[in-house]
């Protein structure tokens, strides 16, 4: 975020979103290569075209957990003094934002298992980012 609308706005922090949230997405990756691969395994052999198949169903799980990656590695959440902002995207970059009025909240909710691995949801008016890594101390930084 190199950016700013007004000189006095000073970026409390910058961070991507905690590793946390690629377990979902890679878990279901893992899922679709380990049918992929079970199929090759039972198609060794005679029968090619059941291999061909869960070659092609390894390599959709291969490219869903690549994907899941890139977009974890391109999501980056920014709070400044004025704003909350999320941007995400590889070729078509997107950005949703919130003004902080002076003095408004910037609430973090967590989990157990969220205050055990260092995470929370980050508040702002309208817009809840999930998995913002160490949400509870860098707010207090701020």
């Amino acid at each position: 975020m190199s950016r700013f609308r007004s000189s006095d706005e000073i970026v409390r922090f910058s961070t991507r979103p905690h590793g946390a949230a690629l377990v979902r997405p890679l878990a279901r990756a893992l899922v679709i290569a380990a049918a992929g691969g079970s199929l090759v395994l039972v198609a060794s052999g005679a029968a090619w075209p059941i291999a061909a198949l869960g070659a092609l169903i390894v390599a959709a799980g291969a490219f869903a957990a690549l994907r899941a990656v890139v977009r974890w590695d391109r999501t980056r959440v920014v709070v400044t003094s004025q704003r909350l902002v999320v941007q995400h995207g590889v070729v078509r970059r997107r950005s949703a934002e919130v003004e902080l009025p002076r003095g408004a909240p910037v609430e973090v909710e967590q989990s157990l298992i969220g205050r055990m691995l260092g995470y929370g949801t980050l508040i702002a008016g309208d817009l809840a980012v999930p998995y913002v890594a160490e949400a509870r101390s860098r707010q207090l930084a701020g």
